[in-house]
Formats: C-alpha cells, sequence, structure tokens
C-alpha cells in the first residue's frame, strides 16, 4: 500500500498520539516494606506478602492481626500489641498516624465486645479528623487465634 500525502498526514499524529499514550500508562515499580526481623521476613516471603506497598502517594498496609495470648482475660491487651505494631511499620515509612486516611477491621467472633475493647485503644493513636472506617464481620483470619485484623491506608507523608 502505498502512502498519500492525506494518509501520511494523518499517520504522523496517530503514531504520536500512540507513543505520548504509552508514557501515560508507564508508571514506576510499586516499592515494598518488609520486616527488619529475619524470621517475619521469611515467613512473609514464603506466602508472597508485604508490610506495606507504596504506589504514588498512597501507602496500603498490610493487615495486623489482634490475637490473645493464653490466659488473657480481656482483648485489650490484643489490641495494644496490635497498634505496637502497626505504629512501628508507620514509622518504618517516616509516616504518622495523622498520616491514616483509612482503617478497616475485620472482626471474627462478636464485634460489639471487640469494639468495646478495640476503640479505646484506638482513640489514643488516632485523633481527630478521624479516618475512613470500615469494620467487617468475617467467618475467620488467616491466623486462628486472631480475633480482629486492622488494614490502614495512608498518604505518603513529605
Amino acid at each position: 500500500m502505498r502512502l498519500t500525502p492525506i494518509r501520511r498526514a494523518g499517520l504522523v499524529p496517530a503514531l504520536l498520539l500512540a507513543a505520548a499514550g504509552t508514557g501515560a500508562l508507564a508508571q514506576p515499580p510499586k516499592q515494598t516494606l518488609m520486616p527488619e526481623d529475619a524470621e517475619a521476613r521469611a515467613f512473609q516471603e514464603a506466602v508472597g506478602f508485604s508490610d506495606a506497598v507504596i504506589h504514588g502517594d498512597t501507602i496500603y498496609l498490610s493487615g495486623v492481626v489482634a490475637a490473645p495470648m493464653e490466659g488473657e482475660t480481656s482483648l485489650t491487651p490484643a489490641y495494644e500489641r496490635a497498634f505496637a505494631r502497626l505504629d512501628g511499620v508507620l514509622k518504618r515509612l517516616g509516616a504518622s498516624w495523622d498520616d491514616v486516611l483509612v482503617f478497616d477491621t475485620f472482626h471474627a467472633g462478636p464485634m460489639a465486645a471487640q469494639l468495646d475493647a478495640l476503640v479505646p485503644v484506638k482513640n489514643r493513636y488516632i485523633t481527630a479528623p478521624f479516618p475512613a472506617w470500615t469494620a467487617v464481620g468475617v467467618p475467620e483470619l488467616y491466623e486462628p487465634t486472631a480475633v480482629t485484623e486492622i488494614r490502614l491506608t495512608l498518604r505518603k507523608p513529605g
């Protein structure tokens, strides 16, 4: 097929648009944050997940579970451990609780009793203006002894 001047004129803008489109679709690779602890890192690499994924200006944290330890009669210590772990991940990212946009909780078992223990601990870390929060009841969590899994989405600090 021989290109006439009209076809050539139409081909150049089409090629330029196609080239511009590919650049617009190209995105920087996601960054991940893995545990500093060798045993935790080995587990997460074997299962295939990160503590956090940074994509653009948004950071997605993997869920952290609250699981009561043997002999504990209250859920409060389990939530304190979970929030301390989340706090550590935020600090490693250079972020703070003020950067949290979404606070999602997944609850296995009676949610009301869990919220009674969760909310006072949460309120020590999360203050106004509050993030969006969705609490979802689920049949079970990955960790068999866990009662709640907490997942955060935050803006990239700075």
